[in-house]
């Protein structure tokens, strides 16, 4: 644990009116109640940027499947659901810059913008 961690710690510990001691033995059965959520919060920070990969190239692969759409509108095909489409790709994207932006700030200590 490294000076930062420590102190948000022992802040944490403060603020609940509990020992240092004591907060980490609540804390600590608190996520031992709930494995799959703890197994979640505490992913690596390369788990979580593998996963923004991941959710990168899925993207990409988005992309060209827009341009195929694109392509078959032009040659006087029809695409009945493609603004639904549109808007559910758009919503998945600005979640996707949201995750960034709090892996971001969390990794800078601060808050997200």
């Amino acid at each position: 644990m490294n000076d930062a961690e420590y102190k948000r710690f022992t802040d944490a510990a403060a603020q609940c009116q509990m020992t240092n001691a004591a907060f980490l033995a609540y804390a600590v059965d608190k996520a031992a109640r709930d494995l799959t959520r703890t197994a979640a919060e505490i992913a690596t920070e390369r788990e979580v940027i593998e996963e923004l990969f991941a959710a990168r190239r899925h993207l990409g692969r988005i992309h060209g499947l827009f341009n195929q759409v694109a392509k078959a509108l032009n040659s006087g095909g029809d695409a009945p659901h493609l603004d639904a489409t549109a808007q559910a790709v758009l919503n998945a994207a600005r979640r996707m810059e949201d995750a960034t932006d709090v892996l971001l700030a969390h990794r800078d200590g601060g808050a997200a913008a």
